[in-house]
């Protein structure tokens, strides 16, 4: 953040309370896929009506972030290329060690990235926009976007055209054939306006114009792992199959 900004340190908590809930709904997973558990597998189903309060939460936080930070383009190709990365990790070399089916393709870094580098380039015209406005906005577009991975607009009142889906060259997008499969998907129809609805509510973070008690400290575990959320997202899946598989090795090998 901007040094002349003070730290809002609710978005900390807030983020790391997001990572969190990731972290958790990953495991029940990851349960089932390296320990063989059916009841991983339920959970995991089951935490996935509640999941997208989550993406929301982590998606628009990054969006005020992006009023905060001193050069959004330079931390959005950071995030890109550490989802790149992430992509080379899991279609590449998971693949080669036996781990099958968790390609990530176009995942929440690949998204935020180029939400982050999107944004960065527009923020002087988004500047001139009444952020209230433009808050507006943002929301009626993601309603409209939100099921153009389902082939339609506004909820499916308006069905889009088979040809945007013939190919995955506008993955990225949502436009996609049946063929394509990602273990983690965010496409920049509808997120991007998600995450614009949040540089617009930046505007008020940026002029210190959030109310007192979001200035607070609430929790630091929240802060710290809200803080370091990118490492911790790095670093989450690595850690619980390496702790599950250990358990796999000592309890559960026949």
């Amino acid at each position: 953040m901007k040094q002349e900004v003070r730290r809002i340190e609710l978005l900390d908590e807030l983020r790391g309370l997001a990572i969190a809930a990731m972290i958790v709904h990953h495991t029940f997973l990851d349960i089932g896929d390296v320990l063989g558990l059916a009841w991983g597998y339920q959970v995991f189903d089951a935490l996935c009506t509640v999941q997208p309060v989550f993406w929301a939460i982590f998606i628009i936080i990054s969006g005020i972030c992006s009023r905060l930070s001193r050069n959004t383009v330079k931390r959005g190709c950071i995030v890109l290329g550490a989802g790149l990365v992430i992509t080379l990790v899991t279609a590449v070399m998971m693949p080669l060690l036996g781990f099958a089916g968790n390609e990530i393709y176009f995942g929440i870094l690949h998204c935020l990235g180029s939400c982050m580098i999107l944004t960065g380039l527009l923020m002087p015209l988004l500047k001139k926009i009444n952020p209230v406005a433009g808050m507006a906005a943002s929301a009626v577009l993601f309603a409209v976007f939100y099921s153009v991975s389902s082939r339609s607009l506004l909820f499916g009142l308006v069905p889009l055209p088979d040809a945007l889906y013939t190919t995955n060259y506008l993955m990225p997008l949502g436009f996609y054939n049946t063929a394509f499969h990602s273990a983690d998907y965010f496409a920049l129809l509808p997120w991007l306006f998600m995450f614009l609805f949040g540089a617009f509510l930046g505007k008020y973070a940026a002029d210190g114009a959030f109310p007192a008690w979001t200035y607070r400290s609430h929790s630091k575990a929240l802060a710290f792992i809200g803080k370091n959320s990118l490492w911790f997202y790095l670093a989450h899946q690595v850690v619980i199959y390496a702790v599950l598989y250990l358990i796999f090795l000592l309890f559960l090998r026949n």
